[in-house]
């Protein structure tokens, strides 16, 4: 009689810690970033005067937050197409980013020597709602010019639209 008695508390001991800590106090607000308007995936073409002379399509790009999170650089970053990731300088009020000899991340090979090109990037925007994806979604667009220092003189256009998730924008 008396085990189950010790019985019957345990469980009802048990019970009710389950239920005190399980309790999350309301929905968690895992806040932003401070560059969470310009971040995000992009489909971008590379073009030099207007035409796709590599015959790329579309690519995915990104654009981060850096870790100081203090709203005047993020991250660049063509995972490795060209290769190139770099952090510009942004105003978020204009949506506008643009660059002089930006840092290079990634490298390639060259004669068995890595080469971390620099990029100067101008007229970098981002549009609010400034394109229509291939699904017929309104979405944000991006454009801006790029010169590489292994591709002097080359000025190219980068232009695309933000990542919707539907399966008719992915490329």
């Amino acid at each position: 009689m008396k085990n189950i008695n010790i019985f019957k508390i345990v469980i009802l001991l048990f019970t009710v810690s389950l239920f005190v800590a399980c309790d999350e106090g309301g929905e968690p607000d895992p806040g932003a970033t401070a560059t969470v308007e310009m971040a995000g995936d992009w489909y971008v073409k590379l073009l030099v005067d207007g035409s796709d002379i590599y015959s790329l399509g579309y690519y995915q790009f990104s654009t981060y937050n850096t870790a100081s999170n203090d709203g005047t650089q993020m991250w660049f970053d063509d995972h490795e197409l060209w290769p190139s990731k770099v952090k510009a300088n942004i105003d978020l009020s204009a949506m506008t980013f643009s660059g002089s000899q930006l840092e290079n991340e990634y490298f390639y090979t060259s004669g068995g020597v890595k080469v971390y090109p620099t990029l100067d990037i101008t007229n970098g925007v981002i549009i609010k709602k400034g394109t229509v994806a291939p699904s017929g979604t309104v979405v944000d667009s991006i454009s801006f010019n790029v010169e590489f220092s292994d591709d002097p003189g080359t000025i190219y256009q980068v232009a695309g639209y933000k990542r919707t998730g539907f399966l008719e924008d992915e490329h």
